[in-house]
C-alpha cells in the first residue's frame, strides 16, 4: 500500500536483521530516570521547579503535561543537562548525573523546531552526533543506514532540510536522536509544528517505535489528547510542582485536584463543605451552597473542610423537570442555553437555576437526537455517586 510521504512508515518486520540489531542495541541502552527533591531557581525570586520527586521506569513513555510556564520544559532540560539544577539529584539508571555535561549523559533531545543544519544533507544531519563522538566511519555508515530505513528516509538522504516537508524534517530529527543509541530520548513538543491529521499519524508511529524498541521516552506536551494517546505515565505539573502522577486512565477518571480536573477533561466542578465521611474509603457527603447535597468518592476528607467534587460531562444525565424524587441527592435543576452538534458528540451548555453557573454535558449525537431538549428548556441534571470524584484541594 502506498504511503503518504509525510507519515512515518510502519516499522520494518521484527525478523529483519537490521531491525533486530537496532532493537537489541536500543533496548540494552535504555534506562530509567529518577529525580530527588529537584528544584530550579532563577535569580533570587523566581522558582521554576520546586522539590520534584519522580521515577520514570526504563522502557516507558512518560509525558510531562501542563500549561505554559508550569516547569515541564525546565524539568526536561535539567535531565538533558541544558539547565543546571539549583538543588536535588538526578539519576539516569544508577548514575548521578548532576555534574555531567550533556554529551556524557547518554541522552538525546528532539527539539520543537527540529534544529536541523540547513547546509547539511539528511545523511549528514543524522550522522553529525556520531561524528562529534568520534565514531569510526564504517560504524557511522552502519548506524545511519539502519535508522534511515526505520524512519523511511532512504530516498531523501541527499536532500537538504529546505527540500523536505515538515513531516520529513521531523523524521530527520527523530533519526538523528535514535542513531546515537541514547539511554533516554527526550522530546520537547515535537508534534506541535504539524497539522492535525499528520500529528495524529505521527504520534501513533512514535508510540509504535517506542514500544518496539523498548526505549525510555520523556515528552513535554500541553495537549491532553497527546499525553493520553502516548503515555504509560503522565506527570501533570502546575506552578513548578507535580500535581499528579498516574496512568492515562487514572488521570482521566480520577483527577486528584481541581487543577487536574480542569486541565485534563470536561469536568464540572462544585465547591462546598464536607458534611459527612463514611470511613476512609467510603462516600463523602459534600454540601454545595444552593445546589444541594452530593455524594462523591475519594480520600482525604474531614468533616467541615472546604473541598470540591467533579463530574465528567459525559457522566451526567438529563432528566425531566420537576424530578420524580425532589429530595434525591446528586441532582439539581438547570436550563439548556446552547446545543452544539460537533459530529459524533453533541455538546450541551446549561445554567444552574440557583447560581447561574455554566455546566457542560456531552452526549453521543445519536442518543441526543433520539431524545433532545430544546434551548431554554428546564431539566434536571443528575449523576451517579460513583461518577462523582472528591477533590480535597
Amino acid at each position: 500500500m502506498a504511503q503518504s510521504s509525510d507519515t512515518l512508515p510502519l516499522l520494518v518486520p521484527a525478523e529483519s536483521p537490521s531491525d533486530h540489531s537496532l532493537q537489541q542495541e536500543l533496548a540494552s541502552h535504555s534506562a530509567g530516570v529518577s529525580l530527588r527533591n529537584v528544584s530550579k531557581t532563577y535569580g533570587n525570586n523566581f522558582v521554576a521547579v520546586q522539590d520534584i520527586d519522580l521515577d520514570i521506569p526504563a522502557g516507558s513513555y512518560c509525558c510531562l503535561l501542563g500549561p505554559s510556564g508550569c516547569g515541564k520544559t525546565t524539568t526536561l532540560r535539567m535531565i538533558a543537562g541544558h539547565e543546571t539544577i539549583t538543588s536535588g539529584d538526578i539519576y539516569i539508571g544508577s548514575t548521578r548525573i548532576n555534574d555531567l555535561p550533556p554529551t556524557r549523559r547518554n541522552t538525546a533531545m528532539m527539539f520543537q523546531n527540529y534544529a536541523l543544519f540547513p547546509h547539511k544533507t539528511v545523511w549528514q544531519n543524522i550522522e553529525f552526533g556520531l561524528r562529534m563522538k568520534g565514531i569510526p566511519k564504517a560504524e557511522r555508515d552502519r548506524r545511519v543506514s539502519e535508522v534511515v530505513e526505520i524512519v523511511g528516509l532512504n530516498r531523501f538522504v541527499d536532500r537538504k532540510p529546505a527540500m523536505l516537508s515538515g513531516g520529513q524534517q521531523q523524521r530527520v530529527a527523530l533519526a538523528r536522536a535514535l542513531v546515537t543509541r541514547p539511554a533516554v530520548l527526550m522530546l520537547d513538543e515535537p508534534l506541535s509544528a504539524l497539522d492535525e491529521n499528520l500529528r495524529v499519524k505521527t504520534r501513533s508511529e512514535l508510540r509504535r517505535l517506542q514500544k518496539q524498541f523498548g526505549m525510555t521516552f520523556i515528552q513535554v506536551t500541553h495537549g491532553q489528547d497527546e499525553a493520553f494517546a502516548l503515555s504509560d505515565q503522565i506527570v501533570v505539573m502546575d506552578h513548578g510542582r507535580i500535581d499528579q502522577i498516574g496512568t492515562p486512565g487514572e488521570i482521566f477518571a480520577k483527577p486528584s485536584s481541581r487543577f487536574v480536573a480542569r486541565f485534563v477533561g470536561d469536568n464540572n466542578i462544585f465547591v462546598g463543605k464536607v458534611a459527612g465521611v463514611a470511613g476512609p474509603s467510603g462516600p463523602v457527603k459534600l454540601e454545595v451552597d444552593q445546589l444541594g447535597t452530593f455524594l462523591c468518592q475519594g480520600e482525604g476528607a474531614s468533616e467541615g473542610m472546604t473541598a470540591a467534587c467533579c463530574v465528567r460531562s459525559d457522566r451526567l444525565t438529563l432528566l425531566p423537570y420537576p424530578p420524580e424524587d425532589p429530595d434525591a441527592l446528586n441532582q439539581f435543576p438547570a436550563r439548556v442555553i446552547s446545543v452544539e452538534f460537533t459530529g459524533y458528540i453533541t455538546r450541551v451548555t446549561l445554567l444552574t437555576e440557583a447560581t447561574a453557573e455554566e455546566i457542560t454535558y456531552k452526549v453521543r449525537s445519536h442518543d441526543w437526537m433520539a431524545n433532545p431538549a430544546r434551548e431554554g428548556q428546564l431539566v434536571t441534571l443528575a449523576w451517579s455517586p460513583e461518577d462523582c470524584i472528591f477533590l480535597a484541594h
